[in-house]
Order: C-alpha cells, then sequence, then structure tokens
C-alpha cells in the first residue's frame, strides 16, 4: 500500500502536517510532500514495483504532478505504447505511467486502466486537480471540503478529520474534475446476460481468476497469502502455487481452542505443497484490541469488525516476523457468487440485484477491512477476485445458474475447479464466515463483553442519540460507541450494517453471522 493526501487550494501547513502523518504506515519507506498550485501533494511509499528512489511519489511530468496508490496491471505494454508515442521513464514504478497517459488522453485514461487504483493529479497548465478511483474501490480514496470550500483528497478518513466537516468515501469507478464526480466505469450496473451455458460459463470461471491471479503474483517486493481454508482463499493460494516453482508462503489464524479453520488450512497447504504458518489468539488479544481496530477501520459496523479481529493480528504478525510486504487475499468472491442468506432470495432477479448492491458497496465494508488490516502494519493487499474482467463477466452470468439449485453455495465455482486444483472435500466444503471460522469463541467473547458494559437501560437510553445507522445491539453500541470517539459525527462514511437482505423469508435476522441462519448447517464444523 501506499498512503496520498492532496489539500487543492490554498491551506493550513500544520493541519495537512498533521492528518498526513496519521497514514505513515501505509507507506514506511519514504514519505514526501509537494506544493502544487495553491495546494499540496503528501506521499507515504511502500515500495512494491520499481523499488529503488526513482519510483518515489509526487511523480512531475509535462507540467503535472501525480500521486497514486494502485498496482496498474499490464503496464508494460502500455508503457510500450507509450515509449513508441516519444515518451520516456525514469523508473520501473508502473505509477509512473499515468501522467504520460493522461497527456496522451485525458481522462479517458481511467477506462483503459486495468487497475486497483486511488489517484490525484494537478495539470499546472490549466490549474486543475483531478482525482479518480478504480471501479470496485478497492484502494481507499476519501474526501471533504474545508471551511473555505477547498476539497481536499486522502487515502484514509483519519487524514481529514479536523479538517473538513463532512468526510465522505470517494465514489468509485468516477473520477472529480470541474467541482463534479463522472462516471467513467459503473461495473455493478445492469448489463445484458451472456448466453453461455453451464459448461461455458465455468471454462471461463477458470480461466479469468487464473489470470487474475497471475498478473498479482508480479511485484518487486515479496508476496504472501492469506488461507482460511475455506474454497476462496484455497482457491487463490491453489492457483497461485501452480504457477510458482517454489513454495509459496501462506498464513493462517485462529483463537486457541476452537479455531475451526486451521485445520482445513493445514489441509489445503499440505496439499498445494505451501510454506505454511500458524498464528493463534487469545481472548485478551481480541478484547484490547478492539479500540484501535475499530479507529483502524474507520467503521461501525459489526461484520466488518468482527471478521476485522482476526484479520488484523494475522497481519500484524506477519508484518513482525517475516519480509513479506504483498498479500493476495480471498475476499469479493461472496458478493459475486453468493452468501449463505442468499440461499433463500426469492428468484433470479432478486439474486442479481443483490450481487449488484453488494458490490457497490464493497468499498464500505470487505474491501475496507481488508485494505486497512493489511496498510496499517505495512503491506499491501491484492485481491484477485476483484479483477476488473472477472468481475464484469461473473455479474454477465445469467443468474439463473447462480442460485442454489445444487443444494451446495458457489456451485458455478466449485465446479470451475474440479480437478486436482484442491481436495474434492475441500472443494465443496461449507465454509463459515471468517469471523465465525478463526473460532466461535471470538465472536461471543465480543458480544459479552458488549453486554456486561451497559445494563438494558443504558442501552435504550443511549442508543437513541445515533438516528443515522441505530445501534441495535449492545454489541453494535459499543463499536458505534467507540467509533464517534475518534470519527464524531462522521457516520455518514458508513451506509448501514452489512446484514443479510432482512425483506426475504428467513433472512429477517438480529445478528450478521451465518451461525444464526436456518441454512448454516455443517459451516464451520
Amino acid at each position: 500500500m501506499c498512503g496520498i493526501m492532496g489539500y487543492c487550494g490554498k491551506y493550513d501547513k500544520k493541519a495537512f502536517a498533521d492528518g498526513f502523518r496519521k497514514t505513515v504506515s501505509r507507506g514506511p519507506d519514504m514519505s514526501k510532500t509537494v506544493k502544487v498550485g495553491d495546494g499540496v501533494f503528501g506521499f507515504h511509499r511502500l515500495a512494491i514495483m520499481g523499488l529503488h528512489e526513482e519510483g518515489m511519489q509526487p511523480f512531475f511530468f509535462d507540467d503535472c504532478y501525480s500521486i497514486t496508490n494502485g498496482e496498474i496491471y499490464g503496464f508494460s505494454k502500455l508503457k510500450d505504447d507509450l515509449i513508441k508515442k516519444g515518451y520516456t521513464f525514469k523508473s520501473d514504478s508502473d505509477c509512473e505511467i499515468l501522467l504520460p497517459l493522461y497527456r496522451e488522453y485525458g481522462e479517458k485514461m481511467f477506462s483503459m486502466l486495468d487497475a486497483e487504483f486511488a489517484c490525484v493529479i494537478y495539470d499546472a497548465k490549466t490549474d486543475e486537480y483531478i482525482a479518480a478511483r478504480d471501479p470496485i474501490g478497492i484502494r481507499p480514496l476519501y474526501y471533504g471540503y474545508d471551511s473555505k470550500g477547498v476539497i481536499v483528497f486522502a487515502s484514509e478518513p483519519k487524514n481529514l478529520v479536523g479538517i473538513v466537516d463532512r468526510i465522505l468515501p470517494f465514489p468509485t469507478g468516477h473520477y472529480y474534475k470541474d467541482g463534479k464526480f463522472i462516471c467513467y466505469n459503473a461495473i455493478a450496473e445492469r448489463q445484458k446476460y451472456s448466453s453461455d451455458g453451464i459448461e461455458e460459463v465455468c471454462k471461463n470461471i477458470k480461466e479469468k481468476l487464473i489470470a487474475g491471479v497471475k498478473k498479482r503474483l508480479v511485484a518487486d517486493a515479496k508476496v504472501g497469502f492469506l488461507l482460511s481454508g475455506g474454497l476462496d482463499s484455497s482457491l487463490v493460494c491453489a492457483i497461485a502455487q501452480k504457477e510458482s516453482k517454489t513454495p509459496i508462503k501462506t498464513f493462517a489464524i485462529g483463537m486457541v481452542g476452537d479455531a475451526i479453520d486451521l485445520k482445513y488450512a493445514k489441509q489445503v497447504a499440505d496439499y498445494i505443497g505451501s510454506d505454511h504458518t500458524e498464528f493463534y489468539m487469545t481472548k485478551d488479544e481480541v478484547l484490547s484490541s478492539l479500540e484501535e481496530v475499530i479507529y483502524i477501520l474507520g467503521t461501525f459496523d459489526i461484520t466488518t469488525i468482527r471478521a476485522s479481529m482476526g484479520m488484523y493480528l494475522l497481519c500484524k504478525a506477519i508484518h513482525e516476523n517475516t519480509d513479506i510486504r504483498v498479500l493476495l487475499t480471498g475476499e469479493i468472491s461472496d458478493e459475486l457468487f453468493g452468501y449463505k442468506y442468499t440461499d433463500f432470495a426469492p428468484n433470479a432477479e432478486e439474486f442479481q440485484k443483490e450481487s449488484e448492491k453488494r458490490i457497490k458497496e464493497l468499498h464500505m465494508y470487505d474491501v475496507l477491512r481488508a485494505d486497512r488490516c493489511i496498510s496499517v502494519n505495512s503491506l499491501e493487499a491484492r485481491v484477485p477476485f476483484g479483477d476488473l474482467d472477472f468481475v464484469k463477466y461473473v455479474l454477465s452470468i445469467n443468474p439463473e445458474f447462480k442460485l442454489n439449485k445444487y443444494n451446495k453455495g458457489k456451485y458455478l465455482l466449485r465446479k470451475a475447479f474440479e480437478g486436482d486444483y484442491l481436495p474434492h472435500d475441500i472443494l465443496y466444503r461449507e465454509k463459515a464466515a471468517f469471523s465465525d471460522a478463526v473460532g466461535h469463541s471470538m465472536v461471543d467473547y465480543l458480544k459479552e463483553y458488549a453486554e456486561q458494559k451497559y445494563t438494558d437501560e443504558e442501552y435504550e437510553e443511549k442508543r437513541k442519540q445515533y438516528a443515522h445507522a441505530t445501534p441495535f445491539t449492545k454489541e453494535s453500541l459499543l463499536y458505534r460507541e467507540i467509533f464517534e470517539k475518534y470519527y464524531a459525527g462522521q457516520s455518514q462514511m458508513i451506509a448501514d450494517f452489512w446484514m443479510p437482505n432482512k425483506s426475504w423469508q428467513g433472512c429477517n435476522v438480529n445478528d450478521p453471522s451465518a451461525r444464526v441462519l436456518s441454512n448454516y448447517g455443517a459451516s464451520g464444523k
């Protein structure tokens, strides 16, 4: 990861410096600020591609400056095309191509990128600031306006606290110019369904996911893999191992005593031949880390916070004990192929609507979790299931095929990888949610802690003060009060609680865990 911050007009030097330093962990290798027009750009670097100092940002080219947190996949071809047009480059950094692309194509360039990115550009020739974010929002970007109406962009909301009145997430698949946000890629909008049959669908799923993993293995820094033992992370690891000449490094975490998935993660690691490391966490570590995790995340959402506890502690252990710099993860599969609760979708149209909604909102939930837990530990997240070509194709599959008519969730994904990628019992095992799979006791400890903190009367009184996303359990109230301590009045950064679709029969539940659903069955055993 890297950290960026762009103050796009006259600014207070101390306020900018104070906000900018709050995310130095995103890029601990080097930090730099440059005055651009009346404003200022700041960049914290985590060197992944082009490890030499020439790859340090902000980049400058032809009266333009840019700061980018991102990975541009297939950048070599774009770079070669630009060289043929007469452009020259100083580094091996993928992000150096953005300013020549901007000079050549203007804002049209954003739709040309196969990338996870957030960037801000200053064009001195026109005295304009332009910003953009990838179509899924895998790389974070927030914005707000100071008391004088000057827009400020930053990687995380903590950069903007005290500088702007209202902090908002930059809309995904948009660019900003002339005070407007313009959509360049609405990847989750309804499109024409593919006419491919089941066999062709599975063939394409396999080919496109393999391609998505392969392009994310390219790095000048060392790469590792988060392995929970469930289908999604196991497939990413299995594909990567087939592409590697040496054992890949995989990592898993669980609660002392009842870590459901550690045994499955080890089964996968043994089967694919990875260099596997297990870490354990305790009740005390979970509870003592809770406030720090909520501050890091900038959310009050129950699901996100629960699932972040294990991920944060695992990434912390990886940072402290290894020289890994890049981590591949299994996020975004659920939103495409279904959760336990989407088994209750009343029809294919409702399934598709839910999938589109979740993809649009991902940047506030699972993608946010992966970014913060990994970046705060000075690592970079890469998400193969978020590959743009893969996501676009899976969303185009006839949703009738995605309904659980097979008595097995994510059937298409499982069928696509039948063969020697994973053992059959792993490929077809029902997976528990990550927050449950690290150990049911972890969630139970958090709920117990919240129950002890408030009397019933205190809970009812305190929850009423929050009109937006009103807490509905003592656990959600606990998280909201910690959130407000650091981000007072900024709850609109998160749309609501990430919960099953309560309008569906069987999904009107009061806890986001799949454990409370009637179809949970053998998941997590």
